[in-house]
């Protein structure tokens, strides 16, 4: 039975105890909780009454990107899986998306997800971009990110193939990530939503939007040739 860990990055986020009592609530149970709290000076006393079920990692301050590394190192599972602590698995999220993974021989998936407000009430239909190929996949991904961090499960083979996360840069990361991984290996969809993603005014996406966007070009010029490359591969096989 697969063991899934699932990293939960923390620093001064008012929903943590939503976001683990989501955890507690997995239909499936082989899981261990890594919250990695970054150099947090609010809310950590909303993680204490979770303490006996979670594995717990204080650290200086340094980024998603780092708390995200911090918690794969210390990470004994199968599986790898993030939740940010704004965010709220669906109950069966670990076991459906298990599931589907064993079933397409898959070594990646992201998923579909709602967002919600700051009260928990979802304000969208379902979000998630499907690609009909793989070609058209590249297409998408050499623009822009296309994946909810948060939807993601992965294999942890992946890391010591092409590395983790990339802590010099603070708001794409994941995007960083998901080209290495697209350039390697096959990327699934499944299409049912599995994730609430809370969107509010302190949330990181709205308040460094402009720095985003420059990091987000950094990001795609650092990949261009080899996503070039790859798409007149794909572009040959057809």
């Amino acid at each position: 039975m697969s063991k899934v860990s699932i990293v939960v990055p923390f620093y001064n986020c008012p929903y943590i105890d939503e976001a683990l009592e989501s955890l507690m609530n997995q239909t499936y149970k082989n899981i261990e909780i890594i919250v990695v709290n970054d150099g947090s000076t609010k809310y950590s006393d909303k993680i204490t009454p979770y303490l006996d079920k979670i594995i717990y990692i204080e650290k200086g301050n340094g980024g998603t990107a780092s708390a995200l590394n911090m918690g794969i190192k210390n990470a004994t599972g199968d599986y790898f899986c993030w939740l940010s602590s704004d965010d709220i698995f669906y109950p069966e999220k670990t076991e459906v998306q298990l599931d589907f993974m064993n079933k397409n021989r898959a070594l990646f998936s992201y998923t579909s997800y709602y967002c919600i407000n700051e009260n928990g009430e979802i304000i969208t239909p379902s979000l998630g971009i499907h690609l009909p190929n793989k070609l058209e996949l590249i297409k998408a991904m050499s623009k822009g990110n296309i994946i909810n961090g948060c939807t993601v499960m992965m294999n942890r083979k992946i890391f010591d193939l092409i590395g983790v996360f990339d802590e010099t840069l603070r708001y794409t990361h994941d995007y960083d990530l998901w080209l290495r991984i697209v350039q390697k290996f096959d990327i699934q969809f499944l299409s049912q939503p599995l994730l609430l993603y809370r969107v509010h005014p302190q949330m990181g996406s709205n308040k460094h939007a402009v720095s985003i966007k420059k990091e987000t070009f950094t990001v795609v010029n650092r990949h261009r040739a080899k996503m070039k490359q790859l798409l007149l591969k794909q572009l040959r096989k057809k």
